[in-house]
């Protein structure tokens, strides 16, 4: 999947920042209480809902009552777009967004989603500690701080209608996201015609056919209850969904240091417990695709075309998206290079 690549998973969470009247934001006052209130596309009553109150109750606890969380689960707050805009305007102070929502915030994290490169958590993760640094100065310079990276699961093709090459796309209608470059470029290359939508339209574009192929993990699949309208799945997976937790940088420099301090680890945290259950609930998740109907898809026969599309698509996007040293620092922290 693109991304939604990104997204399902894509948490936000908005923090209400303290001003002294007159005067720029500073530390917020001993005796002041600020809430965080958490935007989230996670359905409501979900376990991992259960990870967001603990880290909560954690952040509550290191700060004696001081900083707290607020939650707004099942994409009330809307799409990732108006996550980021609403950060913008200042109604919302921080997120955990996709690689879209990310691409919005710094196009050039956008080379987190190209297709062929990122197969496997071992090869997300050299990228990400490689990259730490160059991402996190990136999101500064644009006005936010990275609390902790997160993934929501494996990204796969799944369809209405039987395929196995790239080009049997072109008889489809795949979505790609609105908001996602990548997977659509990658569309175009192959021949094929997406069709955008936002994410809360894709239900209904499977149950009308305005739609009948996309790009998602397996978890994601079974949350938003689209695999329920589609019965191939492909074995191999097309890249990984990358996240990320942000916060506007104003909004945590007007948090005391000591606070700061407890944010990031409880935030820390709260990734440890979330990173191996999302993965573990993914790989279980296609495990049950399959016993629930879906045919698997084996593209391994035509598996040099997949990879010359996703070459393809990586090199035409230097320039427009990323820049072609970055791409290339992905390329050898993926292959585990120096």
């Amino acid at each position: 999947m693109g991304n939604l690549r990104g997204s399902i998973f894509a948490l936000c969470f908005v923090c209400s920042a303290v001003f002294l009247r007159g005067s720029a934001p500073g530390p917020a006052l001993a005796d002041e209480i600020t809430t965080i209130r958490l935007a989230t596309l996670l359905p409501p009553g979900s376990r991992y809902n259960d990870l967001l109150r603990a880290w909560n109750r954690s952040l509550k606890k290191g700060t004696d009552n001081k900083v707290q969380i607020r939650f707004y689960t099942g994409g009330s707050q809307g799409d990732e777009r108006d996550f980021v805009r609403k950060m913008r305007v200042g109604q919302m102070d921080a997120a955990i967004l996709s690689t879209t929502g990310l691409g919005i915030l710094v196009r050039p994290t956008l080379v987190l989603a190209v297709p062929g490169v990122m197969k496997d958590y071992d090869q997300l993760d050299r990228v990400r500690d490689a990259l730490d640094g160059r991402f996190t100065g990136l999101f500064e310079r644009s006005g936010f701080r990275l609390l902790a990276w997160a993934d929501a699961g494996k990204i796969r093709i799944l369809s209405a209608h039987e395929f196995a090459a790239p080009t049997d796309l072109k008889s489809l209608r795949p979505w790609a996201w609105k908001d996602e470059p990548i997977f659509a470029h990658f569309l175009n290359v192959v021949g094929a015609n997406p069709v955008r939508l936002g994410l809360n339209e894709v239900y209904a574009g499977l149950q009308t056919r305005m739609i009948d192929t996309v790009p998602v993990s397996a978890v994601a699949a079974i949350a938003l209850q689209w695999f329920t309208k589609l019965k191939y799945v492909a074995k191999q997976n097309f890249g990984i969904i990358v996240g990320a937790v942000l916060i506007k940088k104003e909004k945590y420099d007007a948090l005391a240091p000591e606070h700061q301090q407890v944010l990031r680890d409880t935030t820390a945290k709260m990734k440890r417990a979330f990173q191996p259950m999302i993965r573990r609930d993914d790989d279980r998740a296609y495990v049950s695709l399959v016993k629930r109907g879906l045919i698997e898809v084996d593209l391994s026969a035509h598996q040099g075309a997949w990879d010359a599309a996703a070459a393809t698509t990586r090199t035409e996007l230097v320039g427009r998206v990323y820049s072609k040293s970055l791409l290339q620092a992905v390329e050898t922290a993926a292959a585990g290079g120096d």
